[in-house]
């Protein structure tokens, strides 16, 4: 069986960070994802689709995430329901997210993005996941080979062929 997913969206809001009683972080936010369609007035719809996030991952998102950042989610999609204060059933569904992609460089106001950072929830064997990693790119746009236009120095026994 199989239970991905993957979405490209704006968050509507910052997100919003929690801890649990027994102290572990959570993070919920919502990714607002356009519709790969226009409406008969010709506006384009989205959809508005809740996404929390556990542990550093969430620590993580609550630091570096923003009202209409443009982000990347990847993970599961959970059903869960409870009993409200008026005893009737409601039911949630929600993406509990294990990769999430910052795909705007942070100091961008609204325009198009740049640079890429990724926080990733390492999985594990019990429960909604273990050591955590978050790893942020930089943008490194200088040639690795270049050398201030002096001569390389290379001798033929450094040539593979």
């Amino acid at each position: 069986m199989l239970n991905r997913v993957i979405l490209i969206g704006r968050l509507t809001k910052d997100p919003e960070l929690r801890y649990t009683p027994a102290g572990v972080a959570v993070t919920q936010f919502t990714l607002a994802v356009d519709r790969p369609f226009t409406a008969q007035g010709g506006e384009r719809e989205a959809d508005f689709i809740p996404v929390v996030t556990w542990r550093q991952l969430a620590e993580t998102c609550a630091n570096y995430l923003r009202k209409g950042r443009l982000t990347a989610v990847e993970g599961r999609i959970q059903v869960r329901n409870y009993e409200n204060n008026e005893g009737k059933r409601v039911y949630v569904t929600e993406v509990i997210a294990d990769n999430v992609r910052f795909l705007e460089s942070p100091n961008r106001e609204g325009g198009s993005g740049g640079g890429s950072s990724a926080a990733r929830e390492e999985p594990s064997n019990g429960g909604e996941g273990r050591g955590n990693q978050a790893s942020r790119n930089k943008n490194n746009n200088q040639d690795p080979f270049s050398d201030d236009g002096k001569p390389i120095d290379i001798s033929d026994d450094d040539l593979p062929f």
